[in-house]
């Protein structure tokens, strides 16, 4: 009788250990977490930090944005500098449209087709897109529009900028200032793709049709920051044996630029003629063009992310 009472008692106690161990368990797992789609529309701009992404792969729709926007199965893209903070109310332009189902993300892009990432929550306003089909993941900061630092963004990529227009034509010299060679020069282009470092210059008079310009000088190009000032930024033209032109660039709008040379004391103005706009649907206005090889890249000068002040 007394070994039934200890198997008894012992098989008691097994089932109250079970008991209390299941409760846990289902009290763990009963927790509500948040939807994908809820997570996506937590901010209205996600800042694509390029200089975090792991993996050797690309793509492309990510590699050329500045910020993308989920909204109601539309994806939005911030892909040009010119105009960053205006155009779309600041989401920028429709790229394509989206599902979001538990933690994935299907994207069907206008252009560059279909793509599906496994999504991770990395803190409060990070996520990681990872993309299976080329074993690369893109880490996205979250923002809303009225604490987001376009001007930020805007100055921190001003080689993208100068990139955005098919030609800058040279429209005033100041009446001060020594002479000097730079003031042969009417055109200048600044490539994209490749390293991102290629100008060209041309001796053209001014008005000559866009197509129809002779490139008379093809030479690598620099952007330096100055300390003290985010929003003026040093330009050096390479022209090899004629040396280096050095230049303090200030942007006037969102076409046109004021390049001061200290060596000569002179002040030129260029405007940007042949707007690129990247990845513009058929139904807004202006020229138009899509170039694909137009990507962001790796910088060594890896800085913060952008916060605080809107870019007016």
């Amino acid at each position: 009788m007394k070994t039934i009472k200890i198997l008894l008692s012992f098989a008691l106690t097994a089932t109250l250990f079970t008991s209390c161990y299941t409760e846990v368990a289902v009290n763990d797992f009963d927790e509500p977490s948040i939807s994908l789609n809820q997570l996506l529309n937590d901010y209205e701009l996600w800042y694509i930090d390029i200089n975090t992404t792991q993996g050797f792969g690309e793509t492309p729709f990510l590699q050329k944005a500045f910020t993308i926007s989920f909204i109601n199965g539309v994806v939005y893209a911030n892909n040009n500098i010119a105009g960053l903070g205006a155009n779309g109310n600041g989401f920028g332009i429709d790229v394509g449209e989206y599902d979001a189902y538990d933690m994935i993300l299907d994207v069907r892009h206008d252009i560059d087709g279909f793509e599906t990432f496994d999504v991770f929550q990395v803190d409060s306003n990070t996520i990681e897109l990872y993309n299976p089909n080329n074993d690369t993941s893109y880490f996205l900061d979250g923002y809303q529009r009225r604490n987001f630092d376009y001007d930020f963004v805007f100055y921190d990529n001003i080689h993208y900028f100068l990139q955005e227009y098919e030609a800058w034509e040279k429209t005033y010299t100041s009446d001060f200032g020594a002479l000097n060679e730079f003031d042969n020069e009417n055109y200048l282009q600044f490539l994209a793709g490749g390293n991102d470092s290629t100008f060209r210059s041309s001796q053209d008079v001014n008005g000559t049709n866009i197509n129809n310009l002779i490139w008379h000088y093809t030479g690598i190009y620099g952007i330096g920051d100055v300390n003290g000032n985010t929003h003026l930024k040093t330009l050096t033209l390479d022209y090899d044996l004629l040396g280096n032109e050095y230049f303090e660039l200030s942007v006037i709008n969102d076409s046109k630029i004021e390049l001061f040379h200290p060596a000569s004391e002179t002040v030129y103005e260029f405007e940007g003629i042949g707007y690129i706009q990247y990845l513009k649907t058929g139904d807004t206005k202006g020229k138009a063009k899509v170039l694909k090889d137009k990507k962001r890249k790796f910088r060594k000068d890896k800085v913060a992310n952008p916060r605080e002040n809107m870019r007016v």
